[in-house]
């Protein structure tokens, strides 16, 4: 996957996952961090737990969004403490 692809697939995973959990957006370029960072959370979780979803493009955005999901609400719980 070429960069461009990572950043693209990034933002739309950061945006669907601010839009999951409410209030904890980061802006464009936060999302897109998030994203990538929730790629590669869900490319090590997903795997272990034995979760495969859709290959191709929409299954990398699945997989990201469930992992940026994951970074949020770690991300939630540690501002709150």
């Amino acid at each position: 996957m070429g960069i461009l692809a990572a950043i693209i697939i990034g933002a739309i995973a950061g945006w669907l996952a601010g839009l999951i959990v409410r209030g904890a957006g980061f802006g464009l370029i936060g999302n897109i961090v998030i994203g990538i960072v929730g790629a590669l959370v869900a490319g090590w979780v997903l795997p272990q737990i034995g979760v495969v979803l859709a290959s191709g493009t929409l299954g990398q955005i699945l997989d990201a969004t469930i992992g940026a999901v994951i970074v949020l609400v770690i991300l939630s719980l540690i501002r709150r403490a």
